[in-house]
């Protein structure tokens, strides 16, 4: 298991154990992360798992161009640091990483 953070909008802060090889929106979503919706199951497609990595996760692998369109397009104040948790996989290199929940839809 990854172990990472989330900081929902009221302030809450989540550590969640993260399945490796999963996208990382199915371990908040099940550890009930407030704002992670998934509207779309996890398809790219409506921005509702729209987090901002604020620090760690320098390995992970950048987002692809379905992710930043979708990003782009449909996400709420998206940001140079904006991520797609359903588009992020799981791997070592998200240990101890900590995403802020985007608010506003």
């Amino acid at each position: 298991m990854v172990k990472v953070i989330f900081l929902e909008a009221d302030g809450t802060r989540r550590e969640v154990d993260a399945p490796a090889g999963e996208p990382l929106m199915f371990a908040a979503r099940d550890a009930g992360v407030e704002g992670i919706i998934a509207e779309c199951g996890g398809s790219a497609m409506c921005a509702t798992c729209h987090c901002y990595l604020l620090e760690g996760g320098a390995g992970a692998a950048p987002p692809q161009a379905a992710e930043a369109d979708t990003i782009e397009f449909m996400a709420h104040e998206p940001q140079e640091n904006s991520r797609l948790t359903c588009q992020l996989e799981v791997t070592e290199a998200l240990e101890g990483a900590v995403f802020q929940v985007a608010t506003g839809r």
